[in-house]
């Protein structure tokens, strides 16, 4: 099929080069010249582990073509939109300013019987006023709602196989027209037995922030219980495991830490509240207010427990922060826990250096006044403490001992209890983690 991808962020790039190895003509089209040109040139805008491969190999198979001009979408039959939904300034709400973009500038090149495609997280009918737009400019043309479900650092394999496929489809005779045209996009997917859940437009649209407000509840969950902890002598790394083995729970997402950030939970449930309050169902969602108050809670009492590990004062301590993406395995800084520690780290006098394997150079345009190096031993050369603030394979396998030789004083927090503890006791670190005793 021919298809055109609008909006080549993570979302959009990701989709458009799967899209051309399941085989189909893609177009990916952007309004940023330099990002359309990377991509073009094979070169990632952003580190997503097998992208690059992908990339490359979709565009030399003829496939795959990125260009900043709508025109250039004009042979496509499905249209893919793929721009971001970030949260307003000063606000809850999301900013639907882009995707409303995205679909009027589609109107151009729209034909009777084409299919746009709504990957975007967006709120409750955004789709049904939409798919007016669409029909009412260009009747015969058809909208449905097929929302992502990305997690960075595996949206490669998200893409190309999915856990399941949502269509949200027109309440109208086009509804089969619809699905059969998605079918034939996904077709080598939908072959391999993956579940599909065909429904309205309001269900599709809610799937995504239905499920990032109960995984940011599962996260704050256990961070409500490390607090608990510290208040008793409890230790929450048991404590989740022993609900863990509760096959009703589960032992996912029961880390107790510095708690969730990125580009998509804090700002999708924030965006959930708003909304139910717009529809007059805000106390439906009030539960989700002290979900997001316990996920910021767990960034100050960090702070504290590095206060309280370096004697009383961060004045003049040296402190390693081992970590600045928001996870593992990503370049993203958006409200990385990490970086917002470091800084409060450094405000409140530490000497602060922060190291990460993939974000550093984004960290730096955005939180210019941290220090940075390029390796943990960098990083914690004459450290009063070390902070791992984000669990890289490559923090979670260093050496206690030989590390310890780089360090003034061996204090190690660990943000996302995600340490071997007895190793590092055992080469004389102190160890200290939200939610567990201190050794």
């Amino acid at each position: 099929m021919r298809i055109s991808v609008v909006g080549c962020g993570y979302l959009g790039a990701v989709h458009a080069a799967s899209m051309a190895e399941l085989g189909h003509e893609v177009v990916g089209v952007d309004v940023d010249r330099s990002r359309t040109a990377a991509l073009n040139a094979a070169r990632a805008p952003f580190f997503e582990p097998g992208f690059e491969e992908l990339l490359a190999s979709a565009l030399a198979s003829g496939r795959l073509r990125f260009s900043t001009d709508i025109a250039d979408a004009r042979d496509a039959v499905v249209h893919f939109v793929c721009v971001g939904t970030p949260q307003k300034r000063g606000e809850y709400a999301a900013d639907l300013r882009y995707v409303e973009a995205a679909v009027e500038s589609l109107l151009e090149v729209l034909d009777p019987g084409d299919l746009v495609v709504g990957k975007s997280t967006v709120p409750v009918g955004t789709a049904a006023r939409l798919a007016d737009i669409v029909s009412g400019k260009v009747p015969g043309a058809m909208l449905a709602w097929n929302p992502e479900f990305l997690r960075e650092g595996f949206a490669v394999q998200d893409t190309l196989h999915p856990d399941r496929l949502v269509y949200g489809l027109p309440n109208s005779a086009d509804a089969d027209t619809a699905r059969a045209r998605l079918d034939e996009v996904y077709a080598a997917i939908v072959a391999a037995g993956t579940p599909q859940v065909v429904t309205d437009y309001a269900t599709a649209e809610m799937v995504k922030t239905a499920a990032n407000s109960f995984l940011a509840t599962k996260i704050s969950f256990i961070n409500a219980m490390a607090e608990l902890c510290e208040a008793t002598g409890a230790d929450v790394k048991l404590l989740a495991d022993a609900i863990g083995y509760d096959d009703r729970i589960g032992r996912k997402f029961l880390n107790a830490g510095l708690g969730f950030g990125g580009g998509c939970l804090p700002k999708d449930i924030r965006a959930f509240m708003a909304r139910a309050g717009e529809l007059g169902a805000d106390q439906a969602l009030t539960f989700l207010r002290e979900v997001d108050n316990i996920n910021m809670r767990r960034r100050i009492r960090m702070v504290e427990l590095a206060r309280e590990v370096c004697d009383g004062s961060l004045l003049g301590k040296r402190v390693a922060v081992l970590g600045a993406a928001f996870k593992p395995d990503s370049d993203d800084i958006r409200d990385s826990p990490a970086l917002n520690v470091a800084a409060q780290l450094q405000l409140q006098g530490a000497v602060v250096r922060v190291t990460d394997p993939a974000a550093i150079d984004n960290s730096r345009r955005l939180w210019p006044q941290l220090d940075y190096a390029d390796t943990p031993e960098e990083a914690a050369e004459r450290a009063d403490a070390v902070l791992v603030s984000t669990e890289w394979t490559q923090y979670r396998e260093l050496d206690p001992v030989a590390f310890g030789r780089v360090v003034k004083q061996k204090r190690v927090l660990d943000g996302r209890n995600a340490l071997d503890r007895d190793a590092w006791e055992t080469a004389g670190w102190t160890y200290r983690a939200l939610g567990r005793r201190a050794g």
